[in-house]
């Protein structure tokens, strides 16, 4: 799907004045609104973004303030599991 969206052409501009790509900061907008509200994966994120690597996306996510939330229960149930398999 290829969507179009109108900027007047002033405001476009100044957005554009970061020298980022203005189509590529909204892209990346909704994309990461759609992954926060938890209506995309991360597998499908990946693929809206182009990136080839999970560590691109890993980078990306970071970028934009969004963190794994790993807990300290999360640790334990990690560590529970590999000493059950002799680690």
């Amino acid at each position: 799907m290829e969507l179009t969206v109108h900027i007047p052409d002033d405001l476009a501009l100044r957005m554009e004045t970061s020298g980022a790509d203005l189509s590529r900061r909204a892209l990346e907008s909704l994309a990461v609104e759609e992954f926060r509200s938890g209506r995309i994966s991360k597998a499908e994120l990946r693929r809206l973004l182009g990136f080839a690597t999970r560590y691109q996306l890993d980078g990306f996510l970071k970028s934009h303030g969004i963190g794994e939330d790993y807990t300290m229960a999360d640790f334990e149930q990690d560590r529970d599991a590999l000493k059950q398999l002799g680690y």
